[in-house]
């Protein structure tokens, strides 16, 4: 059994444990309600968004637009979205092994494929094990709709030069604090555009266009991959936050739970101490009677 003094030291480090475990969660607490807040502001406006251009894309008859060009995929561009930081559960590996396996699935096929890693952990991870093109670290402490964009930009051009065929979106889906859902996302070539709304429904909203259809479908296919774009990124810093707030709760309690634990064992190890000492007093005080 441990020394009493080996176990107080032990109950020690654990309090100062739950301390940093307690402020963590309250900070986790903190960001998460305006993470959360900033994506379920965004969600409508995204939602709309994807309204009005699907139902722009069913009144356009033929639209030409390098993003909706399909090509044989035999090169492909993965953007991975993870966290800065850690202790956040399971958020940044599970992304991770998903990703893994999207990437060997397609290295298995033949594709040559290269990734934009999103966050210091993805980074970290697939520096060495995949062709990493470029990356994006310690941005979700504060972002707009510019890291969007910029990210955007990097993608959309070289798929018009036809550097590379296929683009993919990998991130966590927020469902709630304690689930996130690692979510795959072909943006280019655009599949969806014109597919998901039911024409019969749709022509009950008679939308004014100005300038023409064809002109504001073609402004408006590069917003939509900005908007995608944005939106992963507030769904992974709200799911970031989320995560960190359910993990250090969990590890405040199992805290608690040890130091019980420990001050149990404290309390005997005392009591064993006690019943020595009396042992050995009356030991030595029937002795002096023998004597």
């Amino acid at each position: 059994m441990a020394s009493l003094k080996d176990i107080k030291r032990k109950v020690g480090a654990v309090q100062k444990t739950k301390q940093i475990t307690r402020a963590m969660n309250m900070v986790a607490a903190s960001k998460f309600k305006a993470a959360q807040m900033r994506m379920d502001n965004f969600r409508p406006y995204a939602g709309k968004f994807m309204d009005v251009l699907n139902s722009l894309a069913l009144r356009v008859e033929s639209i030409s637009h390098p993003l909706l060009a399909v090509r044989e995929p035999k090169r492909i561009r993965v953007i991975c979205m993870t966290a800065d930081r850690g202790l956040c559960g399971g958020f940044n590996s599970n992304l991770i092994k998903a990703t893994e396996r999207f990437l060997r699935e397609k290295t298995q096929d033949g594709k040559d494929v290269s990734l934009i890693t999103v966050g210091r952990k993805s980074r970290d991870f697939f520096r060495k094990k995949a062709n990493v093109i470029n990356q994006y670290v310690d941005v979700f402490g504060k972002f707009d709709m510019t890291l969007a964009v910029a990210i955007s930009n990097e993608v959309i051009t070289p798929f018009i030069k036809e550097e590379y065929d296929e683009l993919y979106l990998i991130y966590n889906q927020f469902v709630n604090v304690s689930v996130q859902k690692p979510t795959v996302v072909r943006l280019f070539p655009l599949p969806s555009i014109g597919q998901d709304v039911d024409a019969e429904s749709d022509k009950r909203l008679d939308y004014l266009y100005e300038p023409s259809e064809e002109a504001l479908l073609q402004k408006l296919l590069p917003m939509y991959v900005h908007v995608l774009v944005y939106r992963a990124l507030l769904e992974t810093s709200a799911g970031e936050n989320g995560a960190r707030m359910a993990a250090m709760d969990n590890a405040t309690s199992n805290c608690e739970e040890l130091i019980r634990s420990l001050t149990l064992k404290m309390n005997k190890a005392r009591q064993a101490a006690i019943t020595a000492e009396l042992m050995d007093i009356v030991g030595g005080t029937e002795a002096l009677a023998k004597g």
